[in-house]
């Protein structure tokens, strides 16, 4: 059956390695019968602050004013910008959502957070009870792909950068699975500008080859929301913890127990 696939992308250059591994993405995905839909922020000029202009309506509270409140109501009302409510209605549509940009810092470029913080508005994208496993995109299936200044070995348990795993933490679990997510795998281009042509293009069919089989892919496995209790913090639930006590790897990169983390917990699925 046909999905509906949303490419966010940032990059300045079309002649970029991520323009090239979009391309590939709307073009096997397009084959398949899928509709994608892309937004090119840069192309687009996407404002990336998170502001009262955001909104068309009146502000609540001009005098302490509260984005994610705000914004809620705003959201309710109709009353968002008109940019933003274009891309809660792709986001709506979409089954699939690939995030496609080189790494900055160690996260998403500020465009791509602008996105984030803009577009994902408290009650659109997730409230106090609809989070996590519970959260308010638990149907749809969420990636990132993405390409690194640094090479593989940077990026290991041993390597200057640190584990990959802790890095991508925030991404994956404090952004797309805390709004309900399914997260596939990501899909990492290791360092392009620093490996010979032939290298990139090898990296190019490997994206090609998993993107004919992406849509039915095992999401990765995060500890479920009813193993925390919410009347005492959110604390993982004693029979959850005593149940993994003698376990040799915590539960998850965040949630470690004080134990070694679990090996690529936030790279492959099943582990």
């Amino acid at each position: 059956m046909a999905k509906k696939v949303l490419i966010v992308y940032a990059h300045q250059s079309a002649g970029s390695f991520s323009a090239a591994a979009k391309a590939v993405a709307v073009e096997v995905l397009t084959a398949q019968g899928n509709t994608v839909e892309v937004s090119d922020l840069y192309a687009m000029k996407f404002k990336a602050t998170a502001t009262a202009e955001d909104i068309t309506g009146e502000i609540k509270n001009t005098e302490h004013f509260c984005y994610a409140e705000e914004t809620k109501l705003a959201w309710e009302a109709g009353k968002l910008s008109a940019d933003i409510t274009e891309e809660q209605r792709k986001l709506t549509e979409a089954d699939l959502i690939i995030f496609q940009f080189p790494m900055y810092w160690f996260t998403v470029p500020a465009i791509m957070k602008g996105w984030i913080d803009r577009v994902l508005t408290l009650g659109f994208a997730y409230s106090q009870e609809k989070r996590y496993t519970q959260g308010i995109f638990k149907d749809k299936k969420a990636m990132l792909s993405f390409t690194t200044g640094s090479h593989e070995s940077m990026f290991s348990a041993n390597g200057i950068n640190g584990d990959m795993n802790v890095t991508l933490w925030p991404l994956q679990n404090g952004i797309l699975h805390y709004c309900g997510f399914q997260v596939l795998a990501p899909h990492i281009f290791w360092a392009p500008s620093h490996v010979p042509t032939e290298a990139r293009s090898t990296m190019l069919e490997t994206w090609r080859t998993r993107l004919q089989g992406l849509l039915e892919e095992e999401p990765l496995s995060f500890t479920p929301m009813d193993c925390f209790d919410g009347e005492k913090g959110f604390q993982l639930k004693p029979e959850v913890h005593e149940k993994h006590a003698t376990n040799e790897f915590g539960l998850m990169v965040g949630i470690h127990l004080g134990k070694p983390l679990p090996p690529n917990n936030q790279m492959r699925a099943g582990v």
